[in-house]
């Protein structure tokens, strides 16, 4: 393929922008989803749950906008995993890999970042659902994804496209 890359760097999000969460949460049976009901504070935390990160399924047209976007943008996954969940940061290398390939040639090869300060990273464009870990702080643009704004794939994709 003759890439014709213009040097802007983007970084996407895993959960509920690449991934959707809710799709391996109903996976998991009922028993051990109410054992993870509480964290103490009244609120749920079934991000700790393990290997709920290997039961995901792409968010719809996730998959496509990366391949459109790859030819002309530097792509990145940049992702946090539960510090309490030693299974999500493998699983979600596997899911990568799943969807993308092993490959030296995969669009992600060697691009996922994981870290819970997003703004360390220098780049153009973030997209992710929420402005934590740093996500508010990144110094290039944040495309939150989700929004009135951006509510999917297709739109971040026309975005993106005049933006190169």
């Amino acid at each position: 393929m003759n890439l014709i890359k213009c040097g802007k760097t983007v970084y996407v999000d895993m959960d509920n922008v690449l991934v959707n969460f809710q799709s391996g949460l109903d996976r998991v049976p009922e028993a051990i989803k109410r054992e993870y009901a509480d964290d103490g504070t009244g609120k749920p935390h079934y991000d700790d749950i393990p290997h709920i990160f290997s039961l995901m399924d792409p968010m719809p047209g996730a998959i496509e906008a990366m391949r459109e976007l790859w030819p002309y943008f530097n792509l990145y996954i940049l992702s946090t995993a539960p510090w309490l969940n030693p299974s999500a940061w493998s699983d979600k290398l596997e899911w990568v890999q799943r969807y993308f390939g092993k490959d030296n040639d995969s669009i992600f090869y060697k691009r996922l970042i994981i870290s819970h300060h997003k703004d360390l990273n220098h780049g153009d464009f973030l997209i992710d659902d929420r402005e934590k870990n740093g996500a508010s702080e990144f110094q290039g643009e944040l495309i939150q994804f989700g929004t009135s704004k951006y509510p999917d794939w297709p739109a971040i994709v026309e975005y993106l496209h005049q933006q190169h």
